[in-house]
Order: structure tokens, then sequence, then C-alpha cells
């Protein structure tokens, strides 16, 4: 047992070591000679938290090409009045009552917006964003000019707001679950995913495959849509943008729960078998491994506060990393739970499995 662990933790760390090895590579920039037109594309369901804070970070953008098209979903709080309030010709507000019959709200949104941008780029951006700087999409699409022509920008973000012993386990997630500099050599359809929050493809890739017409009822979409596009020979590249966009995911730990409540089964394969088999997983290597040797219990420390401070959390979140980890294993069962009984629901809506 105890080899077999610490096979499993030496893997993990070097992947962690192959990503930030990945990320500090993929830092160079192209030179913009003439910057092609960008559309920014935001789904918004009960945004009023957060649209301001993000409407005025893009509208203060120096880009000189740019639209912001934000598709307001059914909203039934201030949202429709905040985006009502906005005068400036950049942006273009598109208003529904909700997905029709078959599709997920977030994804009939996105595709809603791309029938109206006119971009040679689209940025897709979540309403809890924020770019840091005037010259931030600047930055962002001379990273993604640096790509090969076949490539998609996928955004490790900025953090912020509440929940953090949770929202912490996703750049772990992340940089420890997959190894990003092996998506553009292996085909392997699994070894692929795109971070919803931010990506940016070109208009041209984007309308000859439809990724959000192709996966219409997909919950985790941003995972879903990251293979789809893979298997249309375009590869996801994951970029450090924490310098550029701040994601506000929750203002608290209950609003984390229920957020990722939504998600975690359908992270930890969406089927009872698979959930077993990834949960298992889960508990060898980060609830079980800790206690059969010192050194794994080193490790399990290592691993978290490597992302942790690579993410910029506060010191203490490390620190409290084992809590972490429980309480994501408790998430993990609640959503499959919650999954399996069809009580799942985000933002007053039904969510299925």
């Amino acid at each position: 047992m105890v080899y077999l662990l610490a096979a499993l933790h030496g893997g993990m760390l070097l992947i962690l070591l192959a990503n930030l090895v990945y990320l500090y590579r993929g830092r160079r920039r192209a030179a913009l000679n003439e910057p092609p037109a960008v559309s920014v594309l935001v789904p918004a369901r009960n945004e009023e938290a957060n649209l301001p804070r993000l409407l005025r970070s893009l509208l203060a953008q120096t880009y000189p090409r740019m639209e912001i098209i934000v598709y307001d979903d059914g909203s039934e709080d201030a949202t429709p009045a905040l985006l009502r309030a906005v005068d400036d010709p950049r942006l273009i507000v598109l208003r529904g009552e909700g997905p029709p019959p078959g599709w997920v709200g977030k994804v009939h949104a996105l595709y809603q917006a791309t029938r109206q941008a006119s971009g040679e780029l689209y940025l897709f951006l979540d309403a809890d964003t924020e770019l840091h700087d005037p010259e931030a999409l600047r930055r962002l699409v001379e990273r993604f000019a640096a790509l090969p022509p076949d490539s998609i920008l996928t955004g490790l973000t900025r953090l912020r707001g509440g929940g953090k012993l949770l929202v912490s386990l996703v750049p772990c997630a992340i940089l420890v679950g997959l190894p990003w500099p092996l998506v553009r050599r292996l085909r392997l359809k699994t070894l692929a995913a795109l971070n919803g929050q931010c990506w940016l493809i070109r208009a041209a890739d984007y309308h000859a495959h439809e990724p959000h017409h192709a996966l219409p009822d997909e919950v985790l979409e941003d995972v879903e849509i990251g293979r789809y596009l893979k298997t249309k020979g375009l590869t996801p590249c994951l970029r450090d943008v924490q310098g550029d966009v701040s994601v506000y995911m929750y203002p608290g730990f209950r609003e984390a729960w229920r957020g990722f409540r939504k998600n975690a089964y359908l992270l930890m394969g969406g089927s009872p078998i698979a959930f077993a088999g990834l949960f298992a997983y889960f508990a060898l290597a980060f609830l079980i491994a800790p206690w059969v040797s010192p050194w794994l219990l080193l490790s399990t420390y290592a691993l978290k506060a490597t992302t942790d401070l690579y993410a910029r959390f506060p010191a203490w979140i490390p620190l409290l990393a084992p809590l972490s980890y429980v309480l994501g294993a408790l998430l993990q069962v609640d959503s499959a739970v919650s999954h399996w009984t069809g009580r799942v629901a985000w933002k007053g809506r039904r969510v299925a499995s």
C-alpha cells in the first residue's frame, strides 16, 4: 500500500512540476501589427453583484477593436436595469427568457451571443470576471497570437472572493489533475479541457464546429467543449492570466458549496461507476495517504501549498490543506447524491445530470 501511494504521489508531483514549467514557458506574447477585432461574449443571469465590476473593466480597455455582447438570460434581479443604464456603443445587450428544451442556460446564452458577434476572435468571459487594467485585453490577444494557429487559449485566472477552502481546490485540480504539456502531443480526448471563466478562440474555428450547438445540454460545458474541439483538431492551451483576469466566484462558503455541488459529480465522471472509481482515487491520494506515512503527509501538504501559493491564495489556506480535502470529499458525495435524487439547482433552475 505504501509503495502504491508513494507512486501515486510521485506521479502527481511530476505532473505539477511539468505544468509549472509549461506555464512558465507559455508567457510569450506576439506583437500585434493590426489588432484583430474581438467580440467579448458574456452570459448573465441574476448578476447584479458582478456585472458592474466586469463592465467597468471592459469599457476601460484601450483595445481599439472590441465589442461586448451580454446575453441576459431571464434575469430576475437588477441585471436588466444595470445593462440599460450603460450608454456605450461597444455594448450590445441581448435578452432571453430562458433556454428552450434540451439546452442548458449558459450554453444557450453563449450560442445566441455568437449569432450576433462580428469579431475575428471570440473571448468568452463569465459575468463574475474582471480585467485588471486597460491593457489586459491586448495582453490576452498577444498571448493568443503567440500560439500555433490550431490553438484555443484558456486561462488560469486569479480566484478571489469567499469560500477559499473550497475554491482553492480548483487550481489544485487544474495543475495536478491534467498534464497540460501532453494535451498537444497525445490525441486522447480526455486530455483536454477549457476553463469556462476565460477562453479565446478564432471566430472561424468556432463556427466551423459550433461547440455550443453541438453540446446544448452539457452542464459541465467548458470541459466537454475542450474535449469536443480537440477531436476536431484544435488544441486547448492553458496560460497563466492571473495578472490580467480575476474571478469573484462566490461571496462566501455557503454559496461556494452550492455552486460546486452542481459540477463536482460531473467532474468525477458523471455516472455511479466513474464516480466510485474517481472518489476512491481522491480518498486514497488525499485522505488515506497522509495517515500511512509522514512522507506522504509532507507530499500532501507540498501539492496543496504549491498550487495555493502559485494561485496567490493567502498563506493560511495551505496550512489547512487536510480540511480542504475533507471538505472536497464531502462535497463530492453531496453532489453525487443531489444529482442522483434530482435536487441540484442553480439560480432558480433545476440542473439535470
